[in-house]
């Protein structure tokens, strides 16, 4: 292993161990593990799915369907946005995904009759970010946001 992917594993490790999205997210993740293939594995190995770079996003079609993994990886995404929401309000919550076949879709977190994020999804084929900082930015983002729209109307977050 060269020094370069040591520095970038370090640094892979210390994002995840300091950064509560990612630890939600490498929770969920781990929870679809039927099998217990990701037992061993380090927790930056169990997000390399999630990273996705400009030339891989290229190299991969947008015709044809959305793979069960990548539906599975939104899914983790959404829910791990969820936990940290949850945790953070007390307010319990749920996602719900919806695609098309070709990849175009939304994405819901809600609480009560509150919904806490919502997202559009296109060219789903090609999900994933360029690293894992900003995986964890977007999902902070994300986190805050719905924290923020809780907290703004509380009335029908308790509904």
């Amino acid at each position: 292993m060269s020094s370069t992917q040591t520095a970038s594993l370090e640094t892979g490790t210390n994002i995840v161990e300091s950064n509560l999205f990612l630890q939600a997210l490498v929770q969920q993740i781990r929870a679809q593990d039927h099998y217990g293939v990701y037992r061993s594995w380090s927790d930056e190995l169990v997000l390399s799915p999630f990273i996705v770079t400009k030339n891989k996003k290229r190299a991969i079609s947008v015709e044809g369907e959305v793979d069960p993994a990548t539906r599975l990886r939104i899914l983790c995404f959404y829910r791990a946005i969820a936990t940290c929401v949850e945790t953070e309000t007390g307010s319990l919550c749920q996602v719900v995904i919806d695609l098309s076949h070709e990849g175009f879709g939304w994405a819901l977190v809600w609480t009560g009759r509150l919904i806490v994020v919502n997202r559009t999804l296109r060219d789903a084929q090609r999900y994933g970010f360029d690293s894992l900082e900003k995986l964890a930015t977007q999902g902070e983002k994300m986190v805050k946001s719905g924290i923020d729209n809780i907290q703004r109307y509380s009335d029908a977050a308790k509904a």
